[in-house]
């Protein structure tokens, strides 16, 4: 299994596209700080979950990478909040986007807690 094949990459990659779109609408006095700081926060679960899942021989390491993951998808909740409360998005994109990342945040958990699942060798 490769980590693209992983339902957590899956998702956190496609929602992190659609933030990706979505934040091309916003306005351009934005492109240093929400916009810059949404799609880094986005992608960065992604590649976090990448890098667990090359991490896999080490299950400390394993378990920190999805919790850095974990916390940059919590950190892309609260962009999505800014970006609503801010009405560069609705409060219907917003609940989409929210309930999207809270789904990536279950998979995660699932992966945190069933290392083994996941090919994690035990220490």
């Amino acid at each position: 299994m490769k980590f693209q094949d992983l339902l957590a990459y899956k998702k956190s990659f496609s929602l992190a596209m659609e933030i990706l779109e979505i934040s091309k609408g916003f306005p351009k006095e934005e492109v240093f700080a929400l916009t810059s700081q949404i799609r880094r926060s986005s992608r960065a679960v992604s590649s976090a979950i990448a890098e667990s899942y090359g991490k896999r021989k080490y299950p400390k390491h394993y378990q920190s990478k999805l919790t850095d993951s974990d916390s940059e998808n919590l950190e892309t909740q609260t962009w999505i909040e800014f970006a609503e409360a801010c009405e560069y998005i609705t409060e219907e994109q917003k609940i989409e986007l929210i309930n999207k990342s809270e789904e990536v945040g279950r998979l995660l958990n699932y992966m945190i807690n069933n290392p083994d699942k996941f090919g994690v060798v035990k220490d």
